[in-house]
């Protein structure tokens, strides 16, 4: 039986597996890849050590990441030297995470059914961590497999220039910090698509965007 590759989707902070932006991964390219969407842990330390056993077990042949998801997943794909597609990446962790401390909901439901959880000191300390070395391991190599896609209407997230600071290529769709499914499909899919036929056909050895 014909095995197809997996595409590994990992969402953003409030957000969940079962988000919009995986669904509509999920339906666009059923019968061309599997879509993975587990719900991630809280802590990006667990997180990271979730996501690098996963890549390890199930080799995607690219991980899409949107927001926090994009910010895991420029640091895995560097490290494991996986296409990676960074959606609206969101590197700056703490700025986020520092004017929301206190009690919060997940924003789509999770498996294990827990929808609250806490923004607190160390949790803004984790991620203070991995963020000073975010870029640390990224080599000439690499920034030819990482794409980011940004929302011309982002008010959340600006950092573009600091894409473009570690990386080279950029993509750009008109919306928003969360994309709609139909953005997805339409953006998200094909940039996504591309980064995984090049792979195959060329090695990564070049992209033209």
């Amino acid at each position: 039986m014909l095995m197809l590759p997996i595409v590994l989707f990992l969402h953003g902070f409030f957000a969940s597996g079962s988000c919009i932006p995986a669904q509509s991964l999920r339906e666009s390219f059923r019968g061309e890849a599997d879509v993975l969407s587990p719900d991630l842990p809280l802590h990006p330390e667990q997180s990271l050590r979730f996501i690098r056993q996963l890549c390890l077990d199930r080799r995607p042949a690219v991980i899409v990441g949107n927001s926090a998801g994009s910010f895991l997943a420029q640091q895995i794909a560097v490290e494991l030297g996986i296409p990676a597609l960074l959606g609206n990446p969101y590197f700056m962790m703490t700025e986020f995470l520092e004017p929301r401390r206190g009690q919060q909901k997940y924003k789509a439901s999770r498996a294990d059914g827990k929808q609250d959880f806490v923004i607190d000191q160390t949790l803004i300390d984790e991620f203070a961590r991995l963020q000073e070395h975010q870029f640390d391991a990224v080599t000439p190599q690499q920034q030819e497999r990482v794409v980011g896609l940004f929302g011309t209407h982002d008010t959340l997230a600006h950092f573009e220039p600091l894409f473009l600071q570690h990386y080279t290529h950029a993509l750009h769709f008109p919306g928003a910090h969360t994309p709609t499914a139909e953005e997805v499909a339409e953006y998200y899919v094909p940039a996504a698509r591309k980064l995984m036929i090049l792979k195959r056909l060329c090695g990564m050895h070049s992209l033209f965007w």
